[in-house]
């Protein structure tokens, strides 16, 4: 196989390479620092957005008891790739944990009423934005960025769709009667901070209130099990068809 770029004919493997370059360029999601208020604050947060005007759906992306690092700037970039504004919060005000001390220390030095503020501050954020569809904005996040994105899920009815990767779950039918999201659960059998017979107990109440729910459960999957970095419990298989899962459920849900 051989071909013409610019003018010269080229060998199949020269083509090929240039081929993959530029449909990599084409999809390398655009990147910059944003402000915003949340009350009387301005907080900062990564906004990626795909090429193009617009307008797009668009996720709250939410970080990990580690705070915003690259590896979350990673996932926010990577969903821009596939056609959406993501903005990647930083509920910790800059603060990258690299210890589970200092994290633990940190997540619990954050307010509980500063951080639903910041979630609908994000969400508010994004629905002003002209390369977004205001109407098709969702969240998605894990172990604590997870729990939070549950928690958005209840507190702005307008939320298209909540995926929660390990993160906390509510019990009591009041609170999840507020949520009119699409929820996709991620969960690992093996986690023993959320265990599966919590999971089975959330769906069957979401499915009983009617509320749209889907659920997976990876049985040999412990926490945190989508992130490499996390070398005892990282599983590539598992964490590729999170992905792989997640990708289904927001072109259906959120995208379409």
């Amino acid at each position: 196989m051989a071909g013409w770029i610019g003018g010269r004919f080229v060998k199949a493997g020269f083509l090929f390479v240039m081929m993959a370059l530029l449909a990599a360029t084409a999809l390398a999601a655009d990147s910059e620092e944003v402000s915003y208020q949340s009350g009387n604050e301005t907080v900062h947060a990564m906004l990626y957005k795909p090429k193009g005007n617009g307008p797009y759906p668009a996720l709250v992306v939410i970080h990990e008891w580690w705070g915003l690092n690259d590896w979350v700037k990673q996932q926010a970039s990577n969903y821009a790739d596939q056609g959406f504004v993501t903005l990647a919060i930083d509920l910790y005000r800059g603060q990258v944990a690299t210890t589970t001390d200092q994290a633990h220390e940190i997540m619990r030095g954050v307010p509980e009423d500063r951080a639903n503020r910041d979630l609908l501050a994000a969400t508010a954020y994004l629905r002003s934005l002209t390369s977004v569809n205001p109407k098709r904005v969702g969240a998605i996040g894990w172990c604590m960025g997870g729990g939070y994105t549950l928690d958005l899920a209840v507190a702005d009815p307008k939320l298209r769709v909540a995926v929660i990767n390990y993160g906390h779950l509510a019990s009591d039918d009041a609170t999840l009667r507020k949520i009119h999201a699409s929820v996709l659960g991620i969960f690992g059998g093996q986690d023993q901070g959320i265990p599966a017979g919590d999971v089975h107990k959330f769906e069957s109440q979401m499915r009983a209130l009617n509320k749209k729910v889907e659920i997976l459960i990876f049985p040999d999957a412990g926490h945190g099990f989508e992130n490499p970095n996390n070398e005892k419990g990282f599983r590539p298989e598992d964490a590729t068809k999170a992905e792989k899962a997640t990708a289904d459920f927001l072109i259906r849900k959120l995208k379409y």
